[in-house]
């Protein structure tokens, strides 16, 4: 697969797939629950958008990465939750409507703060002379588009149309996972020349990225006292990330246009399902431990 045709036309499609099925599953009242549960969704949202980026940076700062790697780390750190989120959290037994609701809102906040962070970033790593920079206006209208458009469509099917929405639900979801493995697929064989040191040098470092921040999620939701379920919640939407999107952001022509960027958010995007897959098995299990005791 050529690279442009890669980057410009399946990239942006694949994003729209993902993004519609996403829309799929929201109604407004998933929007409205700020106002029913704020305590968790308040919680929740400060350590996505706040503490998330925070650690990233630490991270990206702590390991010897090449420039534009730790830019990546950080792009990936920048654009929380995602679809697979909602899908870790119902198979590890977590409060869903919750995890809903944090993916549906941050996804939207995160449009304005995605080219901050990234911004921020580069001026960092790169340097301050550096000429790769995100125009805040044009990047917050194009990751509106890639985004918001198609959780907006299937948000009007599900209320205006529901069968067909439930309908279409499931094969959006397995084709959402083929077109992601087809974009970390390319993205691989673009930077395939480098990219057994690439995984040798970001695999740990992607890795930390969801660990420690899953780990801290969990710290912070059970110290605020908001219940297993709810905590479960959080863990997941603060440790998995929206790797499609930092993808898109690294890789389109009319973004960044740098491919090795988004080897951070390739690679991680495999090991994510490795790691939810554990935390899944171990919060569930960890739930039927604890109503045995009661």
């Amino acid at each position: 697969m050529e690279s442009n045709f890669l980057t410009a036309v399946f990239l942006p499609l694949a994003l729209f797939i993902i993004m519609l099925g996403m829309g799929l599953t929201l109604t407004l009242d998933d929007f409205k629950r700020v106002v029913i549960y704020p305590k968790a969704v308040v919680i929740g949202l400060v350590a996505q958008l706040i503490m998330l980026p925070i650690m990233g940076f630490g991270i990206a700062s702590v390991f010897p990465l090449e420039p534009q790697l730790a830019v990546g780390v950080m792009i990936l750190a920048a654009c929380p939750g995602g679809p697979t989120s909602n899908m870790i959290t119902f198979l590890a037994g977590g409060d869903v409507a919750l995890s809903v609701t944090l993916t549906a809102i941050s996804s939207l906040i995160t449009v304005f703060t995605i080219p901050l962070v990234i911004n921020l970033s580069m001026q960092t790593f790169l340097g301050e002379g550096t000429t790769l920079q995100l125009p805040f206006l044009s990047t917050v209208l194009q990751i509106a588009v890639i985004t918001l458009i198609p959780v907006a469509i299937g948000m009007i099917a599900k209320r205006y149309a529901p069968g067909i929405a439930d309908k279409a639900d499931k094969p959006v979801k397995w084709l959402s996972l083929f077109f992601l493995a087809v974009v970390i697929t390319g993205v691989l064989l673009r930077e395939r020349d480098n990219v057994i040191s690439y995984i040798i040098d970001v695999g740990w470092v992607t890795l930390a990225l969801n660990v420690v921040t899953m780990a801290l999620g969990l710290a912070i939701a059970t110290l605020s006292r908001l219940g297993e379920k709810a905590a479960t919640a959080i863990t997941v939407e603060v440790g998995i990330q929206n790797g499609t999107l930092a993808i898109a952001i690294a890789s389109t022509p009319t973004l960044l246009n740098t491919p090795t960027m988004a080897i951070p958010a390739a690679i991680y995007s495999l090991l994510m399902f490795v790691t939810g897959a554990g935390f899944a098995w171990w919060a569930s299990r960890r739930q039927g431990l604890l109503k045995a005791y009661k």
